[in-house]
């Protein structure tokens, strides 16, 4: 249950976060805004407050929101992201002064953008508090510990089939000793696994709360001829910097993560349409609630850095100039511009339902996969929610 709660909580705020950036540029642009919806419909409920009476009015799932003198505020039936409708965005006769077809260019560009350049602000918020506050970070290159504590040698990856994976190693364990060498650091690891390759070596790890020892017969790699027990190690550390350097950092590293996160999705689009599909690169919903309670489990920290790269994955996704998504409907924008007139409304709104489905299809088959890749923690998750 604490998982789902978790994970309830991290979407509410990336979605609700990345819909009000839309709500906030068309309320200061001067649209009307008829509907902010969290979830897709259909609605399970809403409210809005009456400008006269100053007074919450709740409302049923039929209520018409276009009746509403106010801000409809929604939850609805699907969680799996949210809305902001905006008066005349679906309509270019609509040519009211508070209408979304109404703007100049400029504005309904800014409104459309908003979301994006709103989760990139939560990332930056979430990474300068986990600074204030202390985050996890690979500390293989930083001599300096000064702005550095807790430094320890982590697994970051298990190699299925390898011998630490045979062993029951997992991501996140702390290798607190290996043989008679006590926290070791990366390059002590790697030359103590391969001086003893032909024997069983005794490793000491932290997992949680726990200490457990395993016996683990190193791996010879036929390409490097020498041994390994089949992680990816870092050596990693609590980084943690006064307010300033943190907001500092915070902002940079927002920006280096968006570039590292958009050249891998550049490697994904090459790879999908050479051929190589997108394995195992792309996660749903069930994928991401499953990822999130393992990280959950690392901490507090953990979870923040989690919830920043999901903030800015999230923002680059939209921007996409695919159908439905932000990115799309600024794409037709900027078509209208050139050519000089809009394009034909009947002809967009079409190419977007279509796209729309497709997403939704999309996200179909990815949980389906997800299913098959992560059934035994999802069926531990469903166990513990009922």
């Amino acid at each position: 249950m604490t998982t789902l709660l978790i994970f309830i909580a991290v979407l509410a705020v990336l979605v609700l976060s990345h819909e009000f950036g839309h709500f906030i540029a068309a309320k200061k642009s001067g649209m009307r805004v008829y509907e902010f919806g969290f979830g897709f419909p259909p609605r399970a409920f809403g409210w809005y407050r009456d400008p006269a009476t100053k007074k919450f009015k709740f409302v049923s799932g039929k209520f018409d929101r276009e009746q509403a003198p106010a801000t409809v505020y929604s939850v609805n039936w699907l969680p799996l992201g949210g809305f902001v409708q905006i008066k005349g965005e679906n309509d270019a006769g609509d040519i009211a002064s508070d209408s979304f077809a109404a703007q100049k260019t400029w504005k309904r560009a800014v409104a459309l953008a908003a979301g994006v350049l709103m989760n990139i602000l939560v990332a930056m918020i979430l990474l300068s508090v986990g600074y204030m506050m202390g985050l996890p970070q690979a500390t293989n290159d930083m001599e300096s510990v000064d702005n550095v504590k807790d430094r320890r040698t982590e697994i970051v990856q298990v190699i299925a089939g390898k011998p630490a994976a045979i062993a029951g190693l997992v991501s996140g364990d702390v290798i607190l000793s290996v043989g008679d060498i006590a926290n070791p650091r990366l390059v002590e690891l790697q030359k103590y696994v391969n001086d003893h390759q032909t024997e069983e070596v005794v490793v000491t790890i932290k997992r949680g709360e726990e200490v457990f020892t395993k016996n683990i017969k190193p791996a010879i790699y036929p390409e490097t001829g020498k041994a390994g027990l089949g992680v990816g190690i870092a050596e990693v550390g609590t980084v943690k910097y006064p307010w300033y350097k943190a907001i500092y950092y915070g902002v940079t590293d927002t920006f280096w993560y968006l570039k590292e996160i958009l050249i891998a999705f550049y490697s994904l689009i090459v790879g999908f349409f050479a051929g190589a599909g997108a394995g195992d690169a792309v996660s749903g919903p069930v994928g991401i609630a499953v990822m999130t309670g393992k990280v959950a489990r690392l901490g507090f920290a953990y979870l923040i850095q989690f919830t920043a790269m999901l903030s800015l994955n999230l923002a680059i996704f939209n921007i996409l100039p695919l159908p439905a998504l932000d990115g799309g409907r600024l794409l037709f924008l900027a078509i209208g511009k050139i050519k000089g007139k809009p394009v034909n409304q009947k002809v967009e709104q079409i190419i977007h339902s279509v796209g729309f489905t497709l997403l939704l299809l999309l996200v179909l088959a990815v949980t389906v996969k997800d299913l098959s890749s992560f059934r035994g923690a999802f069926v531990n998750l469903v166990n513990k929610i009922f």
